[in-house]
């Protein structure tokens, strides 16, 4: 079950049963924007010796197939294919990032740990590195509720608020855009919000959008309102460590949001805007 991953939603796919819960929210979201499924296993396999704590070429093939049939149960409508590559989950999924729609991979369980910060995330170097829109999946299902995206006013975020029209649209989701202002920012609520979501509505017009202004700390107000969310979107860049390609909001996000979370990555900065 090989194919090439043009365009497709790709999925890094692993043992777990977190897997097969990622694989669906990864079929769905293929469902939604009308693309192919591409699964991705890698696997360490020696040439002679022991099977390695991974288990055999048999077993990465059975664990392939599995998903592949969850996959198509769960979205019938959608073309599957699969390969199974040889070395680093993270380097692999990152060689197929700049010809992938999208790349979905798991959390490690860090969103069911609020208190702590996972040691070993490759879902963070991912969607720090990838040249495409990186969805990071949850254990549990999320509830029924609005799309929500965080807003800044910076051309990351308009270009994130674009891509949450539009996944809003797909979705056919109600769409919930927030705009934090820290009290010490001295920032005024100027409009740049509203302005925004009214030029997106314009091409979206489907979308039923809200927008909310708070005064607030931006990581606790946006953790907060996606314990409600369908799907969070944030822009990749922001006022992260030196050397990180993902701001301090997006990886709080990343580690805890309880919504499956979508880092904007390789999308046109004024996709959509207008200005």
């Amino acid at each position: 079950m090989a194919a090439p991953s043009q365009g497709a939603v790709v999925v890094g796919v692993g043992r777990s049963e977190a897997d097969l819960t990622l694989v669906r929210t990864a079929a769905a979201e293929a469902a939604a924007h009308d693309r192919p499924l591409h699964l991705l296993h890698a696997f360490n396999w020696p040439a002679t010796g022991p099977a390695p704590a991974g288990g055999t070429r048999v077993d990465a093939e059975n664990v392939l197939e599995h998903a592949g049939r969850v996959a198509t149960e769960y979205a019938p409508q959608v073309p599957v294919t699969g390969v199974i590559v040889e070395g680093s989950p993270v380097e692999a999924l990152l060689r197929v990032a700049d010809t992938a729609f999208l790349i979905a991979l798991g959390d490690g369980g860090g969103s069911a740990h609020p208190d702590r910060v996972p040691a070993d995330t490759p879902a963070v170097d991912v969607a720090a590195r990838a040249g495409c829109p990186v969805l990071v999946g949850r254990t549990e299902p999320a509830p029924p509720g609005p799309l929500l995206v965080g807003f800044d006013g910076s051309s990351s975020s308009r270009a994130a608020l674009a891509y949450a029209f539009d996944c809003a649209q797909h979705r056919g989701a109600r769409l919930l855009a927030v705009r934090v202002i820290e009290p010490e920012s001295g920032d005024p609520d100027d409009g740049r919000l509203d302005e925004a979501v009214t030029r997106q509505a314009l091409r979206y017009p489907r979308v039923a959008a809200d927008c909310e202004t708070v005064h607030g700390e931006p990581r606790s107000v946006l953790l907060d309102r996606s314990r409600a969310a369908q799907l969070a979107v944030v822009a990749a860049w922001g006022d992260g460590p030196l050397g990180s390609t993902l701001g301090a909001v997006s990886q709080s996000l990343l580690y805890h949001s309880p919504a499956p979370l979508i880092v904007v990555r390789g999308v046109a900065t004024d996709a959509g805007d207008g200005s």
